[in-house]
């Protein structure tokens, strides 16, 4: 006799993946010209995505840093990063020239200030809003405000002191501490003393007679520092580009896709890949 047949479901079980742990830093904005608020820096995100499908590409997008403010203008905005779903928000350039806002939008920190100005607003779990500059014509001093970081507000201006950029946050996924995302310092006026940069490489604004402010520190995201108004306008400093790193077990391995500049290291028990520059796809098997 035959034997009833019993419906029932086929189980195939969880397609094997892997989990990534990331830091993912978006590039920080350009600092702003003629006693300019410093730039705000780029957005810093880090966590853990997956289990991610064996395989499959994943996009990558280091962002940029942003333009240093001429001529008066305000500091340009950074851009983007990107791992995947995630999406780290670009600096807010900061503001150039007497009584100039810093640069509206969504930023990951917001840029500082122009003297008397209104700074820009960062996004929360990714940085901080930049500081105010200062407008007090009795003094001749005009301070501008630092930029917003990762880990703080960006400083006001005050009496002859121009706003430091907030700090950033450090991550030791690369098996060191390293610290991101740190605003730019806003640049002094007549009389004025510039701000300091923020710790994850910001870039610090200039004293009165120091010319153009210093870039935020390449692959840091970084705000750039203001540039001061006297004897003569100068410029302010370019943001610092971001960067993406991806900490993955030992046993999986990463195909890296033309267009994106990496490098990979072994840490402990993970391999650690550092993506400095680019757009494309990453995958893993």
């Amino acid at each position: 006799m035959i034997g009833n047949l019993v419906a029932g479901t086929l189980s195939l079980g969880t397609p094997p993946g892997v989990t990534v742990e990331y830091v993912v830093v978006a590039g920080g904005a350009g600092g702003g010209s003629d006693a300019g608020g410093g730039g705000g820096a780029g957005g810093y995100l880090t966590s853990t995505l997956g289990p991610l499908t064996l395989g499959a590409n994943y996009t990558v997008t280091v962002g940029a840093g942003g333009a240093a403010g001429t001529g008066g203008s305000n500091g340009s905005n950074g851009n983007d990063s990107v791992f995947s779903t995630i999406t780290s928000n670009k600096g807010g350039g900061g503001g150039g020239g007497n009584l100039s806002n810093a640069n509206s939008g969504t930023f990951g920190s917001g840029g500082g200030s122009s003297t008397g100005g209104t700074p820009g607003s960062g996004t929360s779990g990714q940085g901080f809003a930049g500081g105010n500059g200062l407008f007090d014509p009795p003094t001749y001093r005009f301070p501008g405000g630092g930029g917003g970081g990762a880990n703080a507000v960006g400083n006001n201006g005050s009496g002859s002191n121009s706003g430091a950029g907030g700090a950033g946050k450090s991550s030791s996924i690369t098996g060191s501490s390293v610290t991101y995302a740190g605003g730019g310092g806003g640049a002094g006026g007549n009389l004025s003393i510039g701000g300091a940069g923020g710790a994850g490489g910001g870039g610090a604004g200039k004293s009165s007679g120091g010319g153009a402010g210093d870039a935020g520190t390449a692959n840091t995201g970084g705000g750039g520092g203001g540039g001061v108004n006297a004897p003569t306008t100068q410029n302010g400093g370019a943001g610092g580009s971001g960067i993406v790193i991806l900490s993955y077990p030992s046993s999986n391995t990463i195909t890296v896709g033309g267009g994106l500049t990496s490098s990979t290291a072994t840490v402990g028990a993970n391999k650690v890949t550092t993506i400095t520059a680019g757009t494309g796809n990453v995958s893993w098997a």
